[in-house]
């Protein structure tokens, strides 16, 4: 007697539950970044922030904050606000890194159940 076990490619397995770019998972990864590190990116103007949404292709798994200053910020802010006076609260450099310590398992979660509702609707 053979036996023959067939499964599907991981291909068709990360269509499946919408884990490719811009797939349902990535949109929301993607979102959520954008979303949750708000409050984490430094302020005077606000223009850093927007950056991100403005060029982020939402579903491509890149998020993108594209000002001249961006990369400075990103690695040299000491989480000082205007004028040299502390802005208080989680704003500062590395706000990706900050940001991802503290909303990673959110951040699973919500793409865990995003990719069993797609699952469940094939």
């Amino acid at each position: 007697m053979t036996l023959k076990f067939v499964t599907p490619s991981v291909r068709a397995l990360m269509v499946k539950h919408g884990i490719v770019q811009s797939g349902a998972v990535q949109k929301y990864v993607d979102n959520a970044v954008l979303r949750y590190s708000e409050p984490y990116i430094p302020k005077d103007t606000g223009t850093l922030a927007r950056s991100g949404t403005i060029h982020t292709v939402i579903g491509s798994g890149c998020v993108r904050y594209k000002t001249p200053y961006a990369k400075a910020v990103y690695y040299e802010n000491s989480g000082r606000g205007r004028n040299g006076t502390a802005s208080g609260g989680l704003r500062g450099r590395l706000w990706f890194e900050r940001m991802k310590a503290d909303k990673k398992e959110i951040i699973l979660e919500g793409a865990r159940k995003i990719a069993e509702r797609q699952c469940d609707r094939r």
